[in-house]
C-alpha cells in the first residue's frame, strides 16, 4: 500500500549511449527498490531510466516518470505514472524535490544538474559509477549496496 510515508527513490542517469554494465546496474537498482516497496521516480525516458523502471516493475514496484516533453507517450513502457511537464531539463528539479534520496548511476550533464539540485537542497545522494567530484556523494560499488545505503539514509 502506498502512503505519504512510502519512500520515493530518485534514480538519475543518462538516457542515451549507456554502457551495458550501467544498464545492468540500473536494472538491479530498480529491482531492489521495488523489492523494498519503494517508489522509483526518474525522468521516464530511456537508458538508465528505462532499465531502472524495468527492474522495479520486475519486482512488483511502482514507477513515476517525470517527462521533459508534452506527450505522455514519451514515457518508457515501464512507467506507471507519467508526469507531463513540458519543461525540458527543468523537470530535473521536480525529480529531485520529490525524491527522499537519489541514486546516481553514471550520467552526463543532465545527471550533473540533478546532483547539483540535490546538493543544494541537502538531499542525500548515493553514487554508482557516477561523478566522483563531490565528497557529499556516497560512492558504492554495487546496485544492492546502492539501494541498501539509500534506504538506510532515509529510514
Amino acid at each position: 500500500m502506498i502512503t505519504k510515508t512510502t519512500k520515493i527513490i530518485g534514480v538519475i542517469g543518462q538516457g542515451k549511449d549507456c554502457p551495458p554494465e550501467l544498464l545492468q546496474a540500473a536494472e538491479e537498482v530498480g529491482y531492489y527498490i521495488g523489492q523494498r516497496h519503494g517508489i522509483l521516480i526518474c525522468g521516464g525516458l530511456g537508458g538508465i531510466m528505462e532499465a531502472a523502471c524495468f527492474g522495479c516493475k520486475s519486482a512488483g514496484g511502482v514507477t513515476i516518470g517525470v517527462l521533459p516533453g508534452a506527450q505522455k507517450s514519451d514515457a518508457n513502457q515501464y512507467v506507471d505514472i507519467p508526469i507531463i511537464t513540458g519543461m525540458g531539463e527543468a523537470r530535473n528539479l521536480i525529480i529531485v524535490r520529490s525524491a527522499d534520496v537519489l541514486i546516481a548511476i553514471g550520467g552526463k550533464y543532465g545527471t550533473l544538474s540533478e546532483i547539483a539540485f540535490a546538493l543544494s537542497f541537502g538531499k542525500p545522494i548515493v553514487g554508482l559509477h557516477t561523478w566522483p567530484h563531490f565528497s557529499q556523494i556516497i560512492q558504492v560499488e554495487s546496485a544492492e549496496q546502492a539501494v541498501k545505503t539509500a534506504f538506510k539514509l532515509i529510514e
